[in-house]
């Protein structure tokens, strides 16, 4: 018999509430310190935003197509819950941590509460490199997962949706999987499925959209014109050719696009539409012949009005933000700029839509999913889109006129609204027991 472990976590989880130096929890934590000043009466509360409010570690054992057995290390994460039932993606990649499914979960709760939905924070995730398995294997390791993470998911607890390297499929085995342990047909429980299982129109290209939605408008504030702008994407899954594809429809011109394993540019704007038509039918965008090839970290210097870093988190640091060339930043990704990065654009006047902002169309239209779900009624895709326009640019009109007022950054200004939120609802509910 073989048996495969994936590797073991560097460090305890208990280590990981404390901080290590370079994660994406440390980033979250020092984004809670940044805000932690500008809370007035609620700021001795601000170590509740510090600490998540459960964290599970589980075994994801699965048999292999060819007998074999084979180890993963899954989580999931609630950290908060104050506001509602916990929401936020299950993420299938090679480098899933605690420490970084912690900073997602915690990114979920500013999120949702600076959007305004009635939900709290939540991630999760298993540590395998999906490429390297099939189909039915990854089954496995999502059912198993999910039976796992089942003590602490429900459509009114708990309720996960596609992330990194899932997808509506993911779902449907997560829905599926749970609905057989509990004997209840709880649609609920995930969002992101497909249409005829429950899922909601718009769902798919919800994060690409919103991307757009909210970048047209901070152009429009910023009296930057949409019409022959030069757009550069970092990452090109589901967000970031969704908004490459919109930009490039409003009359942009998208000059350089980034994924895994390519970097491709083209000065007088790229055919996103077959850039990405390519990359559906070969995986990946190397190779395309509209455009030439250039190198990782000659994207963080092409010339570019919007940037929109949509891949994952920690991709710009300090000295890449000294190099970039545009006016705008549009955060498709989670947490992809680190706090010293936005230091430099700060002093540079570049202006950062933060993702807890930016690319908060996905659960938008997640809550109306699920508003659905229970209603057993569907909107249109043209009602769903409008909806999703007003809900996140009412959020952005907000969260402005915050940052006008305390003469903040955008992102600093969005944590304080939904840090205020989230600190009211803690208080008014109290301390049990």
């Amino acid at each position: 018999m073989n048996i495969t472990i994936d590797p073991p976590p560097v460090a305890s989880a208990l280590s990981f509430v404390q901080r290590s130096t370079s994660s994406a929890w440390a980033t979250y934590l020092s984004q809670i310190d940044r805000v932690t000043p500008y809370l007035g009466k609620l700021a001795p509360l601000a170590e509740t935003l510090r600490r998540p409010k459960r964290a599970l570690i589980v075994d994801v054992p699965i048999e292999r197509d060819d007998g074999s057995f084979a180890h993963f290390e899954g989580y999931r994460v609630q950290h908060s819950l104050s506001r509602g039932p916990g929401k936020g993606g299950v993420r299938f990649h090679p480098n899933v941590s605690l420490e970084e499914v912690m900073a997602l979960a915690g990114w979920m709760t500013i999120k949702n509460a600076a959007i305004n939905l009635p939900f709290g924070g939540a991630k999760g995730g298993v540590r395998i490199e999906p490429r390297l398995y099939s189909k039915k294997e990854l089954e496995r390791v999502t059912r198993r997962y999910t039976s796992e993470i089942g003590v602490i998911i429900g459509p009114q607890q708990d309720i996960a949706a596609p992330d990194v390297n899932t997808d509506a499929q993911v779902m449907a085995w997560m829905m599926d999987t749970y609905d057989m342990n509990t004997g209840l047909a709880s649609t609920g429980v995930v969002t992101g499925k497909p249409i005829h299982l429950g899922g909601s129109l718009g769902r798919k290209k919800a994060t690409g959209r919103g991307v757009f939605v909210m970048g047209c408008e901070t152009m429009r504030r910023l009296g930057m014109p949409l019409e022959g702008a030069r757009v550069a994407v970092q990452g090109f899954g589901n967000v970031g050719s969704v908004a490459a594809e919109l930009f490039a429809a409003a009359g942009a011109k998208v000059v350089a696009v980034q994924d895994v394993d390519a970097t491709v540019f083209n000065a007088s704007g790229l055919d996103v539409v077959a850039l990405a038509a390519d990359a559906r039918a070969q995986g990946e965008i190397a190779g395309f012949s509209g455009g030439e090839a250039i190198t990782r970290e000659a994207f963080w210097e092409v010339g570019c009005d919007v940037l929109i870093p949509a891949a994952m988190e920690g991709a710009i640091d300090a000295a890449r933000a000294k190099k970039i060339a545009a006016r705008l930043i549009l955060e498709g990704a989670n947490g992809p700029t680190l706090p010293e990065a936005d230091d430099v654009f700060a002093a540079r006047g570049i202006v950062v839509v933060p993702d807890v902002l930016c690319n908060a169309g996905g659960v938008t239209v997640s809550y109306f999913e699920w508003v659905q779900d229970f209603a057993s009624f569907f909107w249109t895709e043209e009602q769903i889109n409008a909806r999703l326009a007003k809900i996140i640019l009412d959020a952005l009109d907000h969260v402005w006129r915050k940052a006008e007022e305390l003469k903040l950054p955008l992102r600093t200004a969005a944590f304080v609204v939904a840090c205020e939120r989230v600190l009211i609802a803690h208080v008014e509910r109290g301390l049990y027991p």
